[in-house]
């Protein structure tokens, strides 16, 4: 018998209805093993020690401290019963750094004397994992290092700050790695615009028509000075950041528009030519898919 492991309960039942009778597919439920998330997980030998509360060895090279939670140990045991009837161990964990981490964890657990092969796909249907089967591979074991010095950094920054935040702050309040920078940008940005200060200006652009095709014109300089846009003035302020600039006010604007109108027939002063290179946008992801969706 071949034993497959994913990591959720409902993908093996899917993928198991794929498969013959020599397959049977267990899930893992997520991580079997972690740092220790309480004092009561660490190993009796090491809660002497000063990091023994990180679960983090920071006295020799920053080596981690795996146990298997309570609720994995049930699904540990599960794993190793099949595992005594199987002749062969597939880790069909998923393609990114934790699942990598995942088949990584199975394999130190579950110690397997039989062939083991790992296995990806992307999509749940029987072409899928039939092809899955047909191009193994090995754990990668750099993708696994990667998942554990990012699972060890977030244990150093999160223990070691939340204390201080508790005494400093408010109880209960937590910081991590990727949350506490993105709290940080969050504020700026809410900071910023609250000093956000508005200036009015205004454009001027014109409708004309050549040859039968019509285009838009804008005026760009008066009287030898640039027109200033919105990206011209202090957000903070609401000044023009150079004296120089044209700044247009509804009165101006109207003029002009008014003397402009009583000017015709417009003519072309000049033109020039240009080449200009643009690159295609590359491809959605999650971020600027929702951005381009609003």
């Amino acid at each position: 018998m071949k034993l497959i492991i994913v990591e959720s309960p409902a993908k093996a039942r899917t993928i198991e209805k794929f498969l013959g009778d020599e397959y049977s597919v267990e899930a893992s439920y997520g991580h079997i093993r972690d740092l220790p998330s309480s004092a009561a997980e660490i190993p009796a030998a090491l809660r002497k020690r000063s990091w023994a509360r990180l679960g983090v060895n920071v006295d020799e090279d920053y080596g981690p401290i795996y146990v298997i939670g309570r609720e994995s140990k049930q699904h540990v045991a599960s794993l190793r019963k099949q595992m005594r009837a199987a002749d062969e161990l597939l880790l069909a964990t998923d393609e990114d750094r934790e699942g990598e981490a995942i088949s990584w964890h199975v394999l130190e657990v579950l110690k397997p004397k039989v062939p083991v092969k790992r296995i990806t796909f992307h999509e749940i249907t029987r072409t899928a994992i039939a092809k899955a089967l047909e191009t193994p591979r090995d754990v990668n074991l750099s993708v696994v290092s990667a998942q554990e010095g990012r699972r060890i950094l977030d244990r150093l920054f999160g223990y070691s700050l939340s204390p201080v935040l508790w005494k400093k702050v408010r109880t209960k309040l937590s910081a991590g790695r990727v949350q506490s920078v993105a709290l940080r940008l969050i504020v700026e940005l809410e900071e910023a615009r609250l000093r956000f200060r508005e200036a009015e200006y205004w454009d001027l652009e014109a409708t004309l028509s050549a040859g039968g095709n019509p285009f838009v014109a804008r005026l760009t300089e008066l009287d030898g000075n640039r027109v200033a846009a919105g990206k011209d003035f202090d957000p903070d302020t609401g000044r023009l950041l150079k004296a120089s600039l044209a700044h247009l006010d509804e009165a101006t604007a109207t003029a002009l528009a008014r003397d402009s109108a009583s000017s015709l027939p417009w003519r072309v002063g000049s033109v020039t030519r240009k080449e200009t290179r643009k690159r295609p946008s590359p491809p959605f992801i999650t971020s600027t898919l929702q951005q381009a969706a609003s």
